[in-house]
């Protein structure tokens, strides 16, 4: 039996695509939320495979779209300490406890948010950041493991890259490429624990369309929204995000 069969699952696999290409498109971290929606509807193993073969269509949408506009000093930075948190998601997948783990990342996204709509309230300028690039390579861990767990590596990439203040553009190509490797990092683990069996490749590429569509439709907004407007959009989603993840944490 198709696993989109089922009209809620069908539905609830929808919003969690659509979320996945506002991700892709530019509003990251948003993406976050799709596997724990996923799961609600299907086994988190299956969630999270079935929606890997979406990012990385959805990886060349972005990649394709921005790919003038990126910063690879941070990618530089970032990318090692990705690859090593891919692998310690892999390793230490069957001993960590998900719902924790979801619940300590709300918690910190939470508080970031706030911290920085504090901060940046009412249109204050707050100097960019200028933290080292060792602390990138951590923050690129926390990022590869998290996203090895539950597609969810977009939090710890914006509490690092939000504060240096990219132009807004440079932001997403820069998450596009870095997350667009990390998604390829991530397909032998899931090959070597046989999470591609032939219903969820079907239901993955039912669902392609819709995940092109939503991709594209928010790089087109996204292009022409004003810089300032961007990070304000991000952090307020942070605060949201970090509490949906809080509470999910808790009530698993």
């Amino acid at each position: 039996m198709s696993i989109l069969a089922d009209p809620l699952t069908l539905a609830v696999l929808i919003v969690a695509v659509i979320l996945l290409g506002m991700a892709k498109g530019g509003l990251a971290g948003v993406g976050a939320l799709a596997t724990p929606l996923a799961a609600l509807v299907l086994p988190p193993a299956t969630a999270a495979a079935l929606l890997l073969p979406i990012l990385i269509v959805q990886d060349i949408i972005s990649v394709w779209s921005f790919r003038k506009t990126w910063d690879g000093w941070v990618i530089g930075w970032m990318l090692p300490g990705a690859a090593a948190g891919v692998a310690a998601g892999y390793y230490y997948a069957d001993r960590v406890d998900e719902a924790q783990l979801m619940a300590a990342l709300g918690a910190i996204t939470l508080a970031f948010g706030l911290y920085r709509l504090w901060v940046e309230r009412g249109g204050r300028i707050v100097a960019a950041s200028r933290s080292p690039g060792w602390v990138g390579t951590l923050f690129g861990g926390l990022m590869g493991f998290t996203s090895q767990i539950a597609h969810a590596g977009g939090p710890p990439f914006q509490m690092w890259v939000t504060p240096r203040k990219l132009p807004h553009l440079s932001f997403i190509g820069t998450s596009a490429i870095l997350f667009a490797i990390v998604n390829w990092m991530k397909v032998p683990a899931y090959l070597a624990l046989g999470a591609f069996p032939h219903e969820v490749i079907v239901a993955a590429l039912l669902l392609m369309p819709l995940a092109i569509v939503a991709t594209l439709l928010t790089v087109r907004w996204l292009k022409r929204i004003d810089g300032a407007r961007f990070y304000v959009i991000i952090y307020g989603l942070m605060v949201l995000l970090g509490a949906k993840l809080l509470w999910d944490g808790i009530a698993g």
